[in-house]
């Protein structure tokens, strides 16, 4: 389980990054704020019709007397709405790394891999194909997503359980897929494919989870997503390097215009190359 605290640090220090490049950190906040605009018209929206929908989804429930009927789809609303926020989370990764990725988001972790060790990789892909490419795989990745949203949602009927483990498990799915939404521009850029993203992802669950699950927590605050994306964006390049086993301490002297990089070096037992 070490690797949990292990993806936590590379969270930490892609924060301490964004926040030691200040120009840069401004404008990593716009494609999130953009983002935030269209996601307030859509849970306006959510707000106005969520009842409707449930009434509609549990028809069995109409003779039911007071106060069982309005608790009974009260706490299906809040399931619902609990269960939106978690997609969201990750559908908002994904709408600002498509808005942001090609005109700053590259340019992160590009920045992020020069001060460690000078090398940038690059795909090769002209701009266009580029952003097809990550269009296309956000669309798969919002698919699966979906997927899990629906599961979870009607796990949310089973008494018990769906008070209590389905929140936990949907924060673990958020989380996993947030971190291949962000590790996807450092990985896209070395030419690295869905399949073999998740794939990655999968053989180092704890180090995932360790990334992902508190920056899935720390989205559910009202626009924490907008200040913590640059950060987290670099932080994912860290956790990438580490997928590939490339270098994730700085080497020596590698620095930038802001001095030397501020990435503090993994836990004293986990060696920063494999």
């Amino acid at each position: 389980m070490r690797d949990l605290g292990v993806g936590f640090q590379y969270l930490m220090n892609g924060q301490r990054w964004a926040l030691s490049h200040g120009k840069t950190f401004g404008l990593g906040m716009l494609p999130g704020l953009i983002t935030l605009v269209i996601y307030a018209a859509a849970l306006v929206g959510l707000a106005f019709g969520a009842d409707d929908l449930v009434s509609w989804a549990t028809p069995f429930a109409d003779g039911w007397g007071s106060p069982w009927l309005g608790l009974f789809r009260g706490f299906l609303t809040a399931v619902l709405f609990a269960l939106v926020l978690l997609i969201a989370a990750i559908a908002f990764t994904s709408v600002t790394l498509f808005i942001g990725s090609s005109f700053f988001y590259d340019a992160v972790s590009e920045r992020v891999d020069a001060s460690i060790d000078g090398n940038v990789p690059s795909s090769g892909r002209s701009f266009g194909n580029d952003l097809w490419v990550s269009a296309r795989d956000s669309l798969r990745i919002l698919v699966r997503a979906a997927i899990w949203g629906v599961l979870l949602f009607a796990l949310g009927f089973v008494p018990v359980v769906g008070q209590t483990a389905v929140p936990v498990i949907g924060f673990f799915v958020t989380g996993f897929f947030l971190t291949e939404e962000l590790a996807s521009v450092a990985l896209a850029r070395r030419d690295v494919d869905l399949r073999e993203r998740l794939a990655l992802l999968r053989s180092r669950r704890a180090l995932t989870w360790g990334f992902g699950v508190p920056l899935a927590l720390a989205f559910v605050i009202p626009l924490a997503a907008v200040f913590l994306m640059p950060g987290a964006v670099a932080g994912a390049t860290l956790l990438s390097r580490d997928l590939l086993g490339e270098p994730t301490a700085p080497t020596e002297g590698a620095q930038d215009e802001a001095g030397p990089v501020g990435l503090a070096k993994p836990p004293a037992d986990v060696p920063a190359e494999r």
